[in-house]
């Protein structure tokens, strides 16, 4: 297995980020096999989703609407509403295994790999890709 950990800045508010062209460069030199990515945080997570025709804005909407961020939660320790944000991974996972095919994602054509983080408290991301060989 080969496995590599980069580094994402998300900024300071929620936001869904494209990292495809991170995950093809690091998959691009192998053959056949499985491409696994890794949030190794508690409150982010990936999505496989297009990107760029407002999906990624209307993911944001829609947790904000399943998981608003209010007082309500009992995790409490950061920014207001912070404990939604440690709930989210258990709806967007903080990990995804795509198939790999002579070196290029086998994605869709419209689909995109995004990290998904609602939480403004941590300005940047560490995610591992590893691939494994077919």
């Amino acid at each position: 297995m080969r496995t590599e950990v980069i580094t994402i800045r998300t900024g300071s508010r929620p936001v869904v980020r494209d990292i495809t062209a991170e995950a093809a460069r690091f998959a691009e030199s192998e053959a056949d096999g499985l491409l696994h990515i890794f949030v190794p945080h508690a409150t982010a997570g990936l999505a496989i989703i297009e990107t760029g025709a407002g999906s990624d804005d209307d993911l944001l909407a829609a947790i904000d609407e399943l998981l608003p961020a209010e007082d309500r939660w009992r995790h409490r320790h950061g920014s207001r509403g912070h404990g939604r944000d440690h709930v989210l991974p258990a709806w967007i996972p903080p990990y995804a295994t795509l198939p790999v095919i002579g070196g290029k994602i086998a994605l869709g054509t419209w689909q995109s790999i995004c990290l998904v983080d609602p939480n403004g408290d941590n300005p940047t991301r560490q995610i591992r890709l590893s691939f494994i060989n077919g």
